[in-house]
């Protein structure tokens, strides 16, 4: 995949994220919405900041097995239970995202949810990847 990070003088500086993503590319992947649910199926992690690194990881797993790495992220969003809480751990949450997935930031959006599928989970992230032509191997 190409894609150019377009971030227009006349808007506020972006933080973490990019205003528009151009990608070009072959596939397009949808990535389903990921939460804190380890291989068990259970809610993982105390607070905001350890969910967010679980749900963060798992969808950059699911985006492994498609073939793509985390620059190939085009979109995603952030549902979270609470945005106030969301905002007070920013720059931790940015420090995940740059540990795991570095620093070609998506077009993101995050929006507050009154609850999500599992009762216990704080966070969940789904994205839009666009990747170059199929690998050759299986999935």
């Amino acid at each position: 995949m190409s894609a150019e990070r377009v971030n227009p003088s006349e808007l506020s500086p972006p933080t973490g994220f990019s205003h528009a993503v151009v990608a070009t590319g072959e596939r397009l992947v949808f990535l389903a919405g990921q939460t804190a649910l380890d291989a068990e199926g259970k809610i993982v992690g105390e607070g905001l900041p350890e969910q967010f690194e679980r749900a963060l990881t798992n969808l950059l797993t699911a985006l492994r097995h498609c073939g793509g790495t985390p620059a190939d992220l085009a979109r995603v969003t952030v549902h979270a239970t609470d945005v106030a809480d969301y905002r007070a751990h920013a720059s931790r949450l940015g420090r995940i995202w740059r540990d795991l997935a570095g620093r070609d930031y998506p077009a993101m959006a995050v929006v507050g949810v009154v609850r999500l599928w599992d009762e216990q989970a704080l966070v969940e992230l789904d994205g839009i990847a666009v990747l170059g032509p199929s690998p050759a191997t299986p999935h």
